[in-house]
Formats: structure tokens, sequence, C-alpha cells
């Protein structure tokens, strides 16, 4: 039986395409394990599913000053120790990562160990942890064809972002019960991120009256971001994270307000849901959520505003174009031509677990 090791962590964006791609790997006779950091976000999600799973030492690698900059080279070198000892013990036939830093000693270890290791971008451009990787990787999988020209031509491969399967199969509802709803008025969702996006939240919080004259709200504000003041607002419900209950939730919501990140944003295309993105600044991140952003834009998918641009009015203003234009953004993702992510992915997985 061939033995496959996933890593990927830091946030849900992370660890979700992983996710996503389990019940394939099962099906193709996979055993699987998993690697990621002793606390982070991955380790609840992956446990809950019953994969076995073993936590490294993870330090972040940053372009910044940071007091932290002299201690984290040192947790990653614990990491790369730890993750090769546990490359050793396993004897995976190939490693898979969807990065984060956490990755980075995973991937390297896996080549020292002469695993070949197959890694996956999301985003436009690699973040810093994949670029790390690539010299160590024997392929990289990418969401975007802006991508491909950015990597080595013998290790690219455009794949799409594997999305969770039974988030096409929500009942709405199932939802609408959960919620407490009504079907007088359309729903209105927004997703923080699973770390939540505090300027977002603060956002639609401002202009809350007014959107409940129109909408019934769904907002997931990701952990320790919920407003207390807010509970039993009638036609809003607020929740830290949601699994369970998501696809009833998407199936449920009209239209969507999210972050740009990669996985979150192919969601709501394979979903079909008219959205607005409010990408992660600049001058908060490398910038690659305004590129995927301005991406969906360009097809047609979605609305994007700005943090530095969003007033109170351009917002609500902004959120009313979107959903009278709802049928147009739906139709021109109805008609775009999704690739089966997670079937390519776990052909070239299947290829280099039998060299």
């Amino acid at each position: 039986m061939k033995h496959i090791v996933l890593t990927g962590g830091g946030t849900a964006g992370h660890v979700t395409p992983n996710i996503a791609m389990i019940p394939a790997l099962k099906e193709q006779g996979f055993t699987i394990s998993y690697i990621g950091s002793y606390n982070g976000i991955e380790k609840k999600l992956i446990e809950e599913m019953g994969i076995p799973y073993y936590g490294i030492s993870s330090g972040k690698l940053r372009r910044y000053f940071d007091p932290k900059n002299f201690s984290d080279p040192f947790r990653v070198l614990k990491g790369f120790l730890e993750a090769r000892k546990l490359l050793k013990k396993l004897k995976p036939d190939v490693v898979f990562s969807k990065g984060g830093f956490v990755t980075v000693p995973v991937v390297i270890a896996a080549k020292k160990c002469k695993i070949p290791a197959i890694i996956h971008e999301s985003d436009m451009t690699p973040g810093l942890a994949n670029k790390l990787c690539i010299p160590s990787a024997v392929k990289v999988c990418c969401n975007f064809p802006e991508t491909v020209s950015s990597l080595p031509a013998n290790k690219a491969v455009l794949t799409g972002t594997p999305i969770r399967q039974e988030l096409l199969k929500g009942d709405k509802e199932a939802g609408r019960q959960f919620c407490g709803f009504t079907t007088d008025k359309p729903v209105l969702m927004v997703i923080g991120g699973s770390l939540g996006a505090a300027s977002v939240n603060d956002h639609v919080r401002k202009i809350l009256p007014e959107l409940l004259k129109e909408f019934q709200v769904i907002h997931l504000c990701g952990k320790g971001k919920m407003d207390e003041s807010l509970k039993g607002t009638e036609g809003y419900v607020q929740y830290e994270y949601i699994k369970q209950e998501l696809p009833d939730l998407f199936a449920l919501s009209d239209i969507v307000i999210s972050r740009a990140g990669a996985n979150a944003i192919c969601e709501l295309s394979a979903l079909h849901k008219p959205n607005l993105l409010i990408p992660l600044s600049a001058n908060a991140s490398r910038g690659d959520q305004i590129l995927n952003a301005r991406s969906f834009e360009k097809q047609g998918y979605s609305m994007v505003l700005e943090e530095e641009e969003i007033t109170d009015e351009k917002l609500l203003d902004t959120i009313h174009k979107l959903y009278a234009d709802r049928e147009t953004f739906e139709q021109n993702m109805t008609n775009s031509q999704h690739m089966d992510s997670i079937q390519h992915i776990v052909s070239l997985i299947q290829k280099y677990s039998s060299r």
C-alpha cells in the first residue's frame, strides 16, 4: 500500500485543499499521515478526520524586521531535524505540501531522504515558504495560468486548487433553519477567513443597521472576533468558524463578501456565488490577495474594493450593485472551465509514488 505524507498549515487555506484530496487519496489506496505545527489550526482539522498527525517545530521567515527573526531560524532548523526523523520512521512514497511555513523543513527533509515532494501554490505569485521549497520539489502545482511563467519550466503544472466536494452539496433549507432566517429577504454571507479579518468585520458591523433593512446576514468573523453586543440581533448571526454546516450556509447565501485568499475565491467560483472581494492590503501582506482579486474581477467573477478606498457609503453601494447584477456574475462563473484539480493532482502523486 502506498503511503503519502501531507503537510500544510498556519491558516485554513493551507489545510483545506489537503482535506479536499483525502477522499480521493483513500480511494486510490493511499495510507495518509500528516505533518504540521504543534498547535496550528491544521492539528484540530486533521485530527478530527482520524488521520495520524505529527507536530514539528515551526518558525516564520519574514521579509521585515522582527525580534523573532533571531529565534525563528533555530525553530526551522529544529523542525527540519524533527521532520527528517519522522520521514525516516514513516517511510512515505511521496510528500504533498500545501504551503505555509511549517512545510519548509518537511519538503527540504524529503529531498534529503530522497522522497519526491510535490508542492502546491494557490496564489498568483509564490509565497516565501514555497519559494524556499521549489528547489527541493519535483513538481509545483499552481492555480493561476499567470503563475506558470514565473516557475521553473520543468516543474510547473497548472492544476487549479482542490475544492472540498462536500461544499457543493449544501442544503439551502437546512441552512435557513440553522440560522433561524426567514424567506422574505436575501442572504449576505461575510467571510473574514479562519484568522478573522478585523477591518472587514468592523466595516460590515458599521453598516449593519442599513444592511439589515434589505438583507439577512451570516457573519463568519474568525476566532475571538465575535461582537457580544450584536447577539440576538434579528436577521444577523455570527460564528467564529463553521465546519459541518458550511455547505448549507453557502447554499443559503445569495451573495458573499470575502477576503481574496486563493482557496476562498476558488470555492466561491466553483459554487457560482456572486462576490465582493476585499483583499488584504499590500501594507499588511505581500500583495498576493490584490493580484488574486484583480484576476477574478477581470474574468467577470467578482467585484473588488480595496481596503484603503472603503467608506460606509461605498461599501453599501457596492453590495447593492453586486446583488442587482448577481445573475451576470453567476453566468460568467457557470461558463468558466473548471479543472478537475483533485484528479489532476492525485494522478501526479500516483506517478511519483510509483517511482
